[in-house]
């Protein structure tokens, strides 16, 4: 459950696809486009039971020609063991849905709400009784901050932080639609 988990988290920091009102989708296209490629880097486990734990993800994100997104794949080693990673979500309305791996019906997340602000994006994180966010934000064109919280008593607690760099040998990658 904890490489699953801590790789999907990371994974999910970046994976987006959907489709908005014209002026919403400008902004958000904007952010979206900044943040395809491939980015890689080291993350760290900042609280609770696996705490210190630290992995490294590679990942891919790729722009669909027709949708205002992204999808992403790759993969999070925990030392010698690596995790598969795929994550979508959409615009739906005026809120962001998708799924990270299976959903929360698997072994994976639900994304149930989220917005793209600027220079980052903020999704809401939902598994059963567990509720966080993930706020993924470009400091600039080749370095990505995510850090993912859960929720514990009414208050949200940092415990995923990850540094991701931009593979720059790598500019672009288109799905078909």
């Amino acid at each position: 459950m904890f490489r699953p988990v801590v790789a999907g988290l990371s994974l999910l920091s970046l994976a987006c696809v959907g489709s908005l009102p014209a002026r919403a989708a400008d902004v958000d296209q904007a952010f979206f486009n900044s943040v395809f490629g491939r980015w890689s880097g080291p993350g760290e486990i900042v609280a609770g039971k696996y705490k210190g734990t630290k992995f490294v993800c590679d990942l891919s994100g790729l722009q669909t020609e027709k949708a205002v997104g992204m999808s992403l794949d790759g993969a999070c080693r925990v030392g010698m063991f690596s995790q598969p990673m795929n994550a979508t979500f959409t615009k739906g309305g005026s809120s962001y849905k998708g799924t990270f791996l299976d959903g929360s019906g698997g072994k994976g997340l639900d994304i149930v709400s989220g917005d793209v602000s600027g220079n980052k994006v903020v999704v809401g994180l939902d598994r059963k009784q567990l509720k966080g966010a993930m706020v993924a934000r470009l400091e600039d064109k080749n370095k990505l901050m995510i850090t993912i919280s859960v929720q514990v008593a009414g208050e949200l607690v940092p415990v995923i932080g990850m540094t991701l760099k931009r593979d720059e040998s790598v500019k672009r990658a288109a799905l078909a639609d």
